[in-house]
């Protein structure tokens, strides 16, 4: 609700998910907005080398609960609507006109992230019930077209998993995640983060980082609040997640006590940070520059329902 300084563009209410671009010897921030009747969408704060503001500007309007979502390898934003026919929206950070990807399904979109080994994108499901898939495009670099998956594996915490067609990715009459029997269920699919041949999910509704280990098929637990011990356990409410260069998972909470965890590659968990006075709230968004020095994130309701994006400066671990 206030204007950007430096700028003449007021910021977006509700932020929430959020990533980073290279922009010359500068970068952009790309931040969601999660409201609903058509006001929502995504704006971007574009800063020079020094990080200083130099514009900011809307990349979507119109939409509906644009929640989470991800960055793909060619630099557009993917910005996904948490809504039961909720699409995914293809952004340009730079400004031009955003496109809808209807071959990427219909269901309550959450998060995205892209795979260029494998050239797929994968998509979490905000549902106590939800699946996680994998969009094949046609083309890698062109999401106009393509195979919209559901991942099937059991209903255990580890074990072997594979993927299987969804018949009819509009979900309409019958919603995507009812369509494939042997769909694995998980509930409250969240953020979503790709790196070194694994994908991360995070799911709200038990508090559990996952782990997919592309190279071989296999999934197990990278976190579960209810194994940590001796407790209590430090990270409640886990939703959007990213990484750092270095390998480190950073986990944003809603409710919990309002922290960014961090995860190690060894598996050691600790607090990050506490945002404190706005336990009404949610973290998200959180994003770190290309350069790795800069964490962006954003308290979605803040102090009194408006959002406050932050900026963190480093030295963090590359």
């Amino acid at each position: 609700g206030q204007t950007v300084p430096g700028t003449s563009y007021t910021w977006h209410q509700a932020p929430d998910g959020g990533a980073c671009f290279a922009d010359g010897t500068g970068w952009i921030y790309v931040s969601n907005s999660e409201v609903g009747s058509n006001a929502g969408g995504a704006s971007a704060l574009r800063f020079s080398s020094t990080g200083t503001v130099t514009s900011a500007y809307r990349i979507l309007s119109g939409t509906n609960r644009n929640c989470a979502g991800g960055a793909t390898p060619w630099n557009t934003w993917l910005s996904c609507e948490e809504v039961s026919t909720g699409y995914v929206w293809e952004c340009d950070p730079w400004g031009a006109p955003a496109t809808r990807r209807a071959a990427m399904g219909r269901w309550n979109h959450e998060a995205a992230a892209a795979d260029p080994v494998r050239k797929v994108i994968y998509l979490t499901e905000d549902a106590g019930d939800g699946g996680f898939y994998r969009f094949i495009p046609a083309t890698w670099g062109n999401l106009s077209s393509g195979t919209l998956q559901v991942l099937t594996g059991g209903s255990g915490t580890s074990g072997s998993f594979s993927w299987a067609n969804v018949p009819d990715p509009d979900g309409s009459p019958t919603p995507t995640r009812d369509q494939v029997s042997g769909m694995k269920v998980f509930n409250g699919g969240e953020g979503c983060h790709y790196a070194g041949d694994t994908v991360w999910i995070t799911t709200k509704g038990d508090n559990r980082v996952w782990q997919f280990n592309l190279g071989n098929n296999t999934f197990e637990l990278a976190y579960d609040d209810n194994l940590v011990n001796p407790g209590p356990a430090p990270l409640t409410g886990v939703d959007n997640i990213t990484g750092s260069t270095f390998g480190d998972l950073y986990v944003a909470e809603d409710g919990g006590n309002m922290e960014i965890c961090l995860i190690t590659p060894d598996d050691k968990i600790s607090v990050f940070l506490r945002v404190t006075g706005q336990s009404g709230s949610e973290i998200a968004g959180p994003a770190f520059t290309p350069a790795g020095n800069r964490l962006y994130f954003s308290s979605q309701r803040g102090t009194n329902g408006s959002g406050i994006t932050y900026e963190v400066t480093g030295p963090f671990r590359t």
